[in-house]
């Protein structure tokens, strides 16, 4: 193998090492590059906010709205997914969420007010379960926010991402009833991409489930989604729950979901997310 001399030290460098070296520090650059490029995107709100309908396929209206909020530039990632991904190995979760949550109900405020029909939608706002668990973060803030727009708590649906695994089941379930006593409800997303079990949905009792794009994809053909798909609608009709199916691309999946009882449709055929307030439509194609 080949070996080279540390003049100073005058002993042999592993070259295999001396890359290992130069690799370790490589990523130590690259991560406090990144983590000075998530600071200056909270400090100049360097995010682009869209808004994505949310359709009630039983009366053929826009329901409300999911914020999505996206990165302007990710020079240092290379997709906003593996920024999500980043932010998430930071300490910067609970800021950044803050930062996010109040940013979408800031803008939504503003697109609403610029809006000629002035319907009063439900926005739907992502937030990891971590957040609402944390002992730092306190509810009044979001509640004085909305107080400020105008927006009653009501109207806000806190989106729980059903990847981000919860451990105690029980201690999150009180936490979500203190939520729901002001007013919030609350949406479990990702519901049957097998991340998690029924179990979230037995004990945090949503308001809303939201299916997972791989249940929903061409499900009007396979009957073994069909049939998971059966198993969730039994639950949502004994709990009262109301359920939305994500990702609809084509006429057909639309028309299926619609055939079978579920409340609300979102995806590409319904309509694009958009930074205006853009209802979605009945699929054509």
């Amino acid at each position: 193998m080949k070996t080279l001399v540390n003049s100073k030290l005058n002993y042999p460098v592993d070259f295999k090492e001396m890359m290992q070296r130069f690799l370790l520090k490589s990523k130590m650059i690259r991560h406090l590059s990144q983590s000075i490029a998530l600071k200056n995107i909270i400090a100049q709100e360097a995010m682009n906010t869209y808004f994505q309908p949310i359709y009630d396929v039983k009366s053929n209206t826009t329901f409300g709205f999911e914020a999505l909020n996206r990165p302007m530039a990710l020079k240092l990632f290379q997709s906003a997914d593996i920024f999500y991904e980043f932010v998430g190995q930071t300490d910067k979760v609970f800021l950044f969420e803050c930062f996010c949550r109040n940013l979408s109900l800031v803008r939504y405020h503003k697109k609403w007010l610029n809006y000629n029909r002035k319907k009063d939608f439900t926005l739907f706002i992502n937030i990891h379960p971590n957040v609402l668990l944390d002992k730092n973060y306190h509810s009044g803030e979001t509640r004085a926010l909305l107080e400020k727009l105008n927006i009653s708590p009501e109207q806000v649906v806190f989106e729980l991402t059903e990847r981000s695994a919860v451990g105690d089941f029980e201690e999150f379930a009180r936490v979500l009833s203190h939520y729901r006593s002001q007013g919030y409800r609350i949406a479990v997303d990702d519901v049957g991409s097998g991340y998690n079990s029924l179990k979230t949905l037995i004990y945090l009792k949503p308001e809303f489930i939201k299916l997972d794009r791989s249940l929903i994809q061409n499900i009007d053909q396979h009957k073994t989604q069909q049939q998971l798909l059966t198993v969730i609608l039994n639950y949502a009709i004994e709990s009262g729950t109301k359920v939305i199916a994500e990702g609809i691309e084509t006429k057909s999946e639309y028309e299926f979901i619609q055939s079978v009882g579920v409340h609300y449709a979102q995806g590409y055929a319904i309509g694009h997310p958009h930074e205006d307030l853009i209802e979605g439509k009945k699929p054509l194609l």
